[in-house]
């Protein structure tokens, strides 16, 4: 049943998630690793050093890892809003983690580029680091898939009715 009261706290939930974003951007930019790569000439792209063409994975690895540890921490602290247990808040803890991968993923390439931007055009033979990136979109899904099970084992957990938003 979806109670007034609920909507606020909801509201509240899925901006705060949401926000969370940035601090997951800014970190994976630090972490990811960059790609190395040699000019080989001015009219063509750089290519990749040997090896360092796995650092696309890399990047998208660390970004789906920190997406499920955020949400795993989202839902269990969602859970602990004990009066404001229901589906109105799950709903919204879903939404913002969906909105924080969504806003990590732009704010961290963004992060990134800014990091290794080059202050001059390089010269043929340079080897010049490029900004990591993230090639799918499929990474948006594990955080709002993690807060969604953590959140839903819990209430599996719980054997009471109200999932427990009564104290006595």
């Amino acid at each position: 049943m979806i109670v007034k009261a609920d909507l606020l706290p909801a509201v509240s939930v899925l901006s705060m998630v949401g926000l969370l974003g940035i601090p997951l951007g800014w970190i994976w930019s630090l972490l990811a690793p960059p790609q190395r790569m040699r000019v080989v000439s001015a009219d063509t792209d750089p290519v990749p050093l040997q090896l360092e063409s796995w650092h696309r994975f890399d990047d998208l690895a660390i970004f789906v890892l920190m997406g499920l540890f955020t949400g795993l921490i989202v839902g269990v602290a969602v859970w602990f809003l004990r009066e404001r247990r229901g589906p109105v808040v799950l709903l919204a803890a879903v939404a913002g983690s969906l909105l924080a991968a969504w806003l990590g993923a732009r704010m961290g390439v963004a992060f990134a580029e800014g990091r290794y931007a080059l202050p001059n055009p390089p010269a043929v033979g340079d080897i010049i680091e490029k900004a990591p990136v993230l090639e799918s979109g499929w990474t948006l899904l594990a955080q709002p898939l993690t807060t969604a099970i953590a959140y839903g084992l819990l209430a599996t957990w719980n054997s009471r009715d109200d999932l427990g938003r009564r104290l006595a």
